[in-house]
């Protein structure tokens, strides 16, 4: 980024329905600050069919945006090209506007980065707990970290058959189960449930560690008990790790590229997000 370009004004901002819950604002006003950035950064309703009408009337000021449920399909589809992620997943949470937007997925990054926070970097099992929007990324993650062999626990195994396929994909061998059924002993598990799912799943053996994606849930109270309180990590540490990764894409076009004293601004952002959420950082 050029000097003319770290002083200019920008606008960026998440889009999705619903958005008022959206932490996306805290995490990147929190790193425009430490960066020194003039960035006016929003939240957007956009509804499910509407991201691409919503992005062609947007002007030259607009630099990028955060994108969630449920136009993370959308925003891919839109994009004129993806990152490998994006492209596995066929879900795009970033966009770089343009005359040419670009689209990232930072929530595999993100994924991978908690694992790493909670300093598992390897993996040979996984589990996913779930099989909405976030798994396919969680899949990608774990084979990221070298998983062959992932446990999906599902409601509904017709909603796997996209995991199974993607596994044959990425040569990881995906089996399902119903969601009521123990999961098996595993090196790194995720939980892609809402916060307003009403089951735990069980596991036959506590996995080394696992990350409940949904970040309503960041006291990690729907796994206490099930496995050790060092081996959870809650959904934050995700939240963090792909808006790191965004904010790489935001300033640089490269999300390869770290930041200016990355390690400063990541704490800048914890410390914001440990405010908003009115808990104690992990």
């Amino acid at each position: 980024m050029t000097a003319a370009e770290r002083g200019a004004s920008r606008r960026l901002a998440v889009v999705g329905w619903p958005i008022e819950h959206s932490l996306s604002p805290v995490l990147h006003g929190a790193a425009a600050r430490a960066l020194g950035l003039d960035w006016r950064y929003e939240r957007r309703p956009v509804r499910e069919g509407e991201l691409e009408g919503f992005v062609d009337v947007l002007d030259a000021s607009w630099l990028g945006l955060s994108v969630t449920a449920p136009l993370k399909r959308e925003a891919a589809l839109l994009a004129a090209s993806l990152d490998e992620r994006a492209r596995l997943t066929g879900a795009a949470n970033t966009l770089l506007l343009g005359a040419r937007p670009r689209g990232w997925n930072t929530d595999v990054g993100g994924i991978v980065r908690a694992f790493a926070g909670g300093g598992l970097e390897e993996a040979a099992t996984g589990a996913i707990v779930g099989a909405g929007a976030t798994a396919s990324s969680a899949l990608v993650a774990l084979a990221e970290l070298g998983a062959r062999s992932v446990a999906v626990a599902l409601r509904s195994p017709a909603k796997g058959a996209q995991l199974v396929a993607l596994g044959a994909r990425l040569d990881v061998e995906v089996a399902l189960q119903p969601l009521g059924e123990a999961l098996p002993a595993v090196d790194a598990a995720v939980s892609t449930l809402p916060a307003a799912a009403d089951v735990v799943p069980a596991f036959a053996h506590p996995p080394s560690m696992l990350l409940d994606a949904d970040y309503a849930r960041a006291d990690g109270s729907r796994y206490r008990g099930a496995v050790p309180a060092g081996a959870l990590i809650d959904g934050r540490e995700m939240l963090l790790g792909q808006a790191v990764l965004q904010v790489r894409i935001f300033t640089s076009g490269d999300v390869a590229s770290p930041l200016p004293d990355e390690e400063r601004v990541a704490a800048a952002m914890r410390s914001a997000l440990a405010v908003a959420t009115g808990l104690e950082e992990s």
